[in-house]
């Protein structure tokens, strides 16, 4: 007997058009705590910067030119960016597992990500 190759997972949503869009609606029987949402630029900052870091591990790229040249951005942004990619471990399952939204903007997380990962969570999530 074999294994199935594909999983497939049922989500019921529901498409609505509101001016000439089509809009995803969520389940209605969601709970409270899903009404949380994650700010997009914070996700796409942090996979970036992780791509990134891959990147330049791998030895795809040599250098942060070499990943700003690629990217048609400038040195400067890359460098301070690629900063995200060296959070916190339990900052990062924060953000992108648990999907809380944190109490800084990315240039803010920018700066944190220099500070000990002791104390990173505080800083980005505030006092817990």
């Amino acid at each position: 007997m074999t294994t199935p190759d594909t999983i497939r997972i049922f989500v019921p949503l529901e498409y609505r058009r509101r001016n000439g869009r089509t809009q995803i609606l969520p389940p209605e029987n969601r709970l409270d705590a899903e009404d949380r949402q994650q700010d997009s630029h914070i996700l796409r900052a942090l996979a970036r910067a992780w791509e990134w870091r891959r990147k330049l591990e791998t030895g795809e790229a040599n250098t942060i030119g070499d990943l700003a040249a690629a990217e048609n951005l400038s040195d400067r942004f890359v460098s301070r960016q690629i900063r995200i990619a060296y959070l916190a471990p339990m900052v990062v399952d924060r953000l992108v597992a648990k999907q809380e939204i944190p109490a800084v903007k990315i240039a803010d997380l920018i700066d944190v990500a220099a500070k000990p990962w002791g104390e990173q969570e505080c800083a980005v999530f505030g006092s817990n």
